[in-house]
């Protein structure tokens, strides 16, 4: 019988280290809000591309949540470009439950 894995996030689940899943967590989220920015800026496609230098098909990409094809230094880039602040937060992860349940054992 097999013991049920829990993780923090799917990335953590699908990635390989600890690292790669961190930066697709944060690549993930910089991309969500540039959909959001774009699909709130009124812009089309083509316009939001030429604001942020990259071609209309680039723009698609990104729409279309084609997150292996963009750095987390590309998407900053254009976030930054769209008047958006990004911002890396450096926090402990949160207990596990195996991981509290261990602890008050220990107690």
């Amino acid at each position: 019988m097999s013991k049920e894995q829990r993780f923090a996030s799917v990335w953590d689940a699908i990635e390989d280290t600890p690292q790669k899943a961190a930066s697709m967590r944060a690549r993930s989220e910089l991309m969500m809000a540039m959909q959001s920015w774009v699909k709130n800026s009124g812009k089309t496609q083509a316009e939001a591309a030429s604001l942020f230098g990259i071609t209309q098909p680039r723009m698609s990409d990104l729409m279309r949540g084609k997150i292996s094809l963009f750095s987390l230094e590309a998407l900053i880039d254009m976030a930054a470009v769209a008047g958006l602040e990004p911002q890396v937060t450096i926090k402990k992860p949160k207990a596990t439950r195996k991981r509290r349940e261990e602890a008050q054992a220990a107690a």
